[in-house]
C-alpha cells in the first residue's frame, strides 16, 4: 500500500512539502561519495528502483535497491511477510523476488534522481554456491554505470545456503573477483559487504580481515537475524510463522554491538553502515555514536511512517549543534 501510494505523484509531492527536510549539517563524504544526509533506504523496500524518486522526496539522502539477481526470481511461496505488532517487528522470508537485473537496469536508466543509489546484489536460488562468483559480477558488470555503490548480499536467510559464502574461503574468493573486475572499471565504485548478525566473534574477526586484504570499501551491519530473542509475541505464533529473517526493534542492540566491535577492531578504518533496529532518533545516533557512518531504515520507516525520517535528521542537527 505504502509503495502504491509513492508511485502516484500527487501524493509523492505532498509527502515532500509535509516531511521533506535537509540542513547542511547533515551532509557528509563517505567513501568518495557525497550524502546529502546519513539517512537511507535499507534494500528489500525498492527492491526493482520503482521508487527512488519518491523516496528522496521523502528526505532519504540514499536509497539501496534490490537485492538484485541475474534472472527474474518470483521469490519464496506466500505468505512470507508477518508483523510482530507487540515487538514493532518483522519476519520476512522473500528470498529475493525481483525482476532481473535487466529489468532493473531498464528502471534505473529512466530514473532522473538527486540522490545516492546503491546496488545490492545477489545470486539466483537456483545457483550453486561453486558458481556464485558469476552471478555476483554480472549484476555487479550490468549495474556499474547506472548505481554508485554496490552492497554484496551473501547474509539473507531466505535463500538456501547463501549465508555459506559469508566462510572465510568463499568469502575471500569472491571479494577478490569482484574487486578484480571493479579494478578493471574506469572508476572504479565502493563495494560494501553485506553481514548477518548472527556471526560469531571469531567469524567476525575473519571477515574484518578480509575487508581489509580486499580493500572494499566497508560493512553493511546487519541483516535480518535467524534469531527470536525475547519476543513479546507468543512462541505459538514464532512456531506457527516458520522461518524467516526477523527485522525491527529486537535487532538493534545487536547490530549497534556489531557496528562497534568493527569499528573498534579496524581502529575506525573499515566505514559501517549501520541498519537494524531504528525507530526512533536516538537509535539513529547511537549507532552513529558506535561508529557507523550511515544509517538505514526499513522496517522502522513501516511503523513509524514518514515522518520518522524528518525527526531523526532534526534530532541529529540538534544534536550536532550541542556537541559540534
Amino acid at each position: 500500500m505504502v509503495c502504491f501510494a509513492l508511485r502516484i505523484l500527487p501524493v509523492s509531492k505532498t509527502m515532500k512539502l509535509l516531511f521533506h527536510y535537509e540542513n547542511p549539517t547533515l551532509s557528509r563524504e563517505v567513501f568518495g561519495l557525497k550524502f546529502k544526509n546519513p539517512l537511507g533506504m535499507a534494500a528489500g523496500f525498492d527492491k526493482d528502483a520503482e521508487l527512488i524518486g519518491p523516496l528522496a522526496d521523502l528526505g532519504f539522502g540514499f536509497v539501496e535497491i534490490g537485492t538484485v539477481t541475474p534472472r527474474p526470481q518470483a521469490g519464496n511461496n506466500k505468505p512470507r511477510l508477518f508483523r510482530l505488532v507487540q515487538d514493532e517487528a518483522v519476519i520476512n522470508r522473500m528470498g529475493f523476488n525481483n525482476q532481473g537485473v535487466q529489468k532493473i537496469c531498464a528502471n534505473l536508466a529512466g530514473v532522473s534522481r538527486t540522490i545516492i543509489v546503491g546496488g545490492n546484489i545477489g545470486k539466483n536460488k537456483d545457483t550453486s554456491n561453486k558458481q556464485a562468483v558469476e552471478d555476483y559480477l554480472l549484476c555487479f558488470d550490468a549495474l556499474y554505470d547506472l548505481v554508485d555503490y554496490f552492497a554484496i548480499n551473501i547474509s539473507s536467510p531466505n535463500t538456501p545456503g547463501l549465508r555459506e559464502l559469508q566462510d572465510k574461503e568463499p568469502l575471500l574468493k569472491l571479494l577478490k573477483s569482484i574487486q578484480a573486475q571493479n579494478n578493471k572499471k574506469p572508476v572504479p565504485k565502493p563495494v560494501l559487504l553485506k553481514i548477518a548478525p548472527d556471526l560469531s566473534w571469531e567469524q567476525l574477526d575473519d571477515i574484518i580481515e578480509i575487508v581489509q586484504q580486499t580493500g572494499i570499501a566497508g560493512i553493511i551491519a546487519t541483516n535480518t537475524t535467524i534469531e527470536r530473542p525475547g519476543l513479546a509475541t507468543s512462541p505459538e505464533r514464532i512456531s506457527k510463522i516458520g522461518a524467516g529473517g526477523l527485522s525491527g526493534k529486537p535487532l538493534a542492540e545487536r547490530s549497534t554491538e556489531i557496528i562497534r566491535y568493527i569499528t573498534t577492531k579496524s581502529a575506525g578504518k573499515i566505514a559501517v553502515i549501520g541498519v537494524g533496529g531504528i525507530h526512533a532518533p536516538q537509535d539513529a545516533l547511537e549507532k552513529l555514536q558506535a561508529g557507523a557512518v550511515l544509517v538505514q531504515l526499513y522496517t522502522g520507516f513501516i511503523y513509524e511512517g514518514p515522518g520518522l525520517i524528518k525527526r531523526i535528521k532534526k534530532y541529529l542537527v540538534s544534536d550536532f549543534n550541542t556537541h559540534p
